[in-house]
């Protein structure tokens, strides 16, 4: 069920995906054809390199935790480096500051007891 639960949720996000490249094309002037092509075309694209990586993952299972690891610290890096200064620039850094610290609380929470 959990399968079918995540092919779903790709399938949902692959068409806001999509739209999001075909809408563009289409108020451009393009035809509805080139339009869906192209939009065709890009899941395509991901759908050969899901297999690729579905194959280096297999491939290379010793390497995979720091793989995670350098991608983890690739958002973090980004959460801290953009968004956290963003939060406080405003009036409500007290609320910001406590809902990223609330978030990584529940994450870890989450983290730790779904294992």
């Amino acid at each position: 069920m959990s399968a079918l639960g995540l092919a779903l949720g790709i399938g949902i996000q692959n068409i806001r995906e999509g739209s999001a490249l075909s809408l563009p094309l289409r108020v451009e002037g393009r035809s509805r054809k080139s339009a869906f092509y192209y939009g065709a075309m890009s899941a395509i694209v991901e759908s050969i390199a899901a297999v690729l990586g579905a194959y280096a993952v297999m491939s290379m299972t010793q390497l995979l935790p720091y793989a995670l690891l350098f991608a983890a610290r690739a958002m973090i890096y980004v959460a801290v480096e953009e968004l956290v200064p963003g939060a406080q620039e405003h009036k409500n850094t007290d609320i910001a500051t406590s809902g990223v610290m609330a978030g990584f609380l529940i994450m870890m929470l989450l983290d730790t007891t779904l294992v």
